[in-house]
Protein backbone atom coordinates (compact mmCIF):
# COMPACT_ATOMS: atom_id res chain seq x y z
CA UNK A 1 0.00 0.00 0.00
CA UNK A 2 1.17 3.17 -0.67
CA UNK A 3 2.97 5.20 2.14
CA UNK A 4 1.67 9.18 2.31
CA UNK A 5 3.51 11.56 4.30
CA UNK A 6 1.66 15.22 4.69
CA UNK A 7 4.25 18.32 5.50
CA UNK A 8 1.84 20.80 6.18
CA UNK A 9 2.77 24.76 7.35
CA UNK A 10 5.73 24.40 4.56
CA UNK A 11 6.26 28.64 4.80
CA UNK A 12 8.48 27.67 1.34
CA UNK A 13 7.67 24.53 -0.96
CA UNK A 14 10.58 24.88 -2.79
CA UNK A 15 12.92 24.62 -0.23
CA UNK A 16 11.31 21.70 1.07
CA UNK A 17 10.91 20.01 -2.06
CA UNK A 18 14.64 20.47 -3.17
CA UNK A 19 15.31 18.62 0.12
CA UNK A 20 13.01 15.49 -0.44
CA UNK A 21 14.67 15.32 -4.03
CA UNK A 22 18.40 15.21 -2.40
CA UNK A 23 17.07 12.60 0.45
CA UNK A 24 15.32 10.12 -2.03
CA UNK A 25 18.71 10.22 -4.45
CA UNK A 26 21.15 10.06 -1.63
CA UNK A 27 19.07 7.04 -1.04
CA UNK A 28 19.32 6.19 -4.96
CA UNK A 29 15.34 6.47 -5.37
CA UNK A 30 13.65 7.79 -8.13
CA UNK A 31 11.04 10.72 -7.82
CA UNK A 32 8.26 11.97 -9.85
CA UNK A 33 7.50 15.63 -8.82
CA UNK A 34 3.62 16.37 -10.42
CA UNK A 35 3.36 20.02 -10.96
CA UNK A 36 0.26 21.92 -12.29
CA UNK A 37 1.28 22.68 -15.97
CA UNK A 38 4.55 22.46 -18.20
CA UNK A 39 5.10 25.88 -17.58
CA UNK A 40 5.44 25.00 -13.73
CA UNK A 41 7.15 21.71 -14.56
CA UNK A 42 10.02 24.00 -16.37
CA UNK A 43 10.31 25.99 -13.24
CA UNK A 44 10.25 23.38 -10.94
CA UNK A 45 13.08 21.88 -13.27
CA UNK A 46 15.14 24.87 -13.06
CA UNK A 47 14.78 25.23 -9.18
CA UNK A 48 16.61 21.78 -9.46
CA UNK A 49 19.11 22.45 -11.41
CA UNK A 50 20.03 25.37 -9.81
CA UNK A 51 21.44 24.18 -6.55
CA UNK A 52 24.95 23.59 -5.27
CA UNK A 53 26.97 21.36 -7.81
CA UNK A 54 27.77 19.32 -4.62
CA UNK A 55 23.96 18.85 -4.37
CA UNK A 56 23.92 17.95 -8.37
CA UNK A 57 19.81 16.54 -9.04
CA UNK A 58 19.57 15.52 -12.40
CA UNK A 59 15.92 16.11 -13.67
CA UNK A 60 14.51 16.16 -16.97
CA UNK A 61 10.76 17.30 -17.85
CA UNK A 62 8.25 14.14 -19.03
CA UNK A 63 8.74 14.12 -22.75
CA UNK A 64 12.00 14.70 -22.45
CA UNK A 65 13.93 11.86 -24.68
CA UNK A 66 16.11 10.06 -21.49
CA UNK A 67 12.90 10.84 -18.79
CA UNK A 68 13.13 6.95 -18.86
CA UNK A 69 16.94 7.08 -17.69
CA UNK A 70 16.84 10.25 -15.43
CA UNK A 71 16.09 9.98 -11.33
CA UNK A 72 13.94 12.90 -11.61
CA UNK A 73 11.38 12.98 -13.15
CA UNK A 74 8.98 16.59 -13.78
CA UNK A 75 5.35 15.70 -14.65
CA UNK A 76 2.20 17.36 -15.26
CA UNK A 77 0.69 14.22 -17.90
CA UNK A 78 -1.64 11.93 -16.21
CA UNK A 79 -0.90 9.56 -19.01
CA UNK A 80 2.71 9.16 -18.98
CA UNK A 81 4.37 7.95 -16.32
CA UNK A 82 7.95 6.31 -15.98
CA UNK A 83 8.50 5.00 -12.66
CA UNK A 84 6.52 4.15 -9.42
CA UNK A 85 8.74 5.02 -6.29
CA UNK A 86 8.32 8.77 -5.04
CA UNK A 87 5.73 10.79 -6.23
CA UNK A 88 5.90 14.29 -4.96
CA UNK A 89 2.30 16.39 -5.37
CA UNK A 90 2.57 20.13 -5.96
CA UNK A 91 -0.89 20.02 -7.41
CA UNK A 92 -4.36 20.69 -5.55
CA UNK A 93 -5.47 17.44 -6.53
CA UNK A 94 -5.43 13.77 -5.80
CA UNK A 95 -3.34 12.32 -8.35
CA UNK A 96 -5.78 9.54 -9.92
CA UNK A 97 -2.64 7.41 -10.13
CA UNK A 98 -1.25 7.66 -6.66
CA UNK A 99 -1.73 4.35 -5.49
CA UNK A 100 0.38 2.89 -8.26
CA UNK A 101 3.58 4.63 -5.89
CA UNK A 102 5.38 3.61 -3.27
CA UNK A 103 5.58 6.70 -1.66
CA UNK A 104 3.68 10.06 -1.68
CA UNK A 105 4.53 13.06 -0.29
CA UNK A 106 2.10 16.11 -0.26
CA UNK A 107 3.27 19.87 0.97
CA UNK A 108 0.98 22.21 2.13
CA UNK A 109 1.69 25.55 2.40
CA UNK A 110 0.70 28.45 5.24
CA UNK A 111 -1.75 30.00 2.70
CA UNK A 112 -5.63 29.12 3.15
CA UNK A 113 -6.19 28.07 0.33
CA UNK A 114 -3.74 25.49 0.05
CA UNK A 115 -5.24 24.11 3.30
CA UNK A 116 -8.66 23.82 1.91
CA UNK A 117 -7.35 21.77 -0.68
CA UNK A 118 -5.09 19.59 1.16
CA UNK A 119 -7.90 18.79 3.88
CA UNK A 120 -9.81 17.60 1.06
CA UNK A 121 -7.01 15.93 -0.58
CA UNK A 122 -6.21 14.30 3.25
CA UNK A 123 -9.54 13.11 3.40
CA UNK A 124 -9.92 11.28 -0.02
CA UNK A 125 -6.94 9.50 0.91
CA UNK A 126 -8.33 8.67 4.59
CA UNK A 127 -11.97 7.90 3.45
CA UNK A 128 -9.94 5.55 1.12
CA UNK A 129 -7.92 3.60 4.16
CA UNK A 130 -4.43 4.64 3.31
CA UNK A 131 -2.01 5.39 6.64
CA UNK A 132 -1.21 9.57 6.58
CA UNK A 133 1.94 10.78 8.29
CA UNK A 134 2.07 13.93 9.10
CA UNK A 135 5.17 16.50 9.72
CA UNK A 136 4.55 19.77 11.04
CA UNK A 137 6.99 21.10 8.99
CA UNK A 138 7.38 24.88 10.73
CA UNK A 139 7.48 22.97 14.22
CA UNK A 140 10.52 20.59 12.88
CA UNK A 141 12.13 24.02 11.69
CA UNK A 142 11.92 25.97 14.33
CA UNK A 143 13.79 22.79 16.63
CA UNK A 144 16.32 22.42 14.12
CA UNK A 145 17.19 26.41 14.20
CA UNK A 146 17.01 25.99 18.10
Amino acid sequence: MTRIDFYFNVANKQHLLVALVQGALNKRRHVTVLANDADNATEISAVLWQQQAESFMPNVLVNHSIAAQTPVVIHWQENVLLQDDMLINLTQAEPIFFSRFTQLVELVGDDEQDKIAARARYKFYRDRGYEIKNTNHAQTTNLAQT
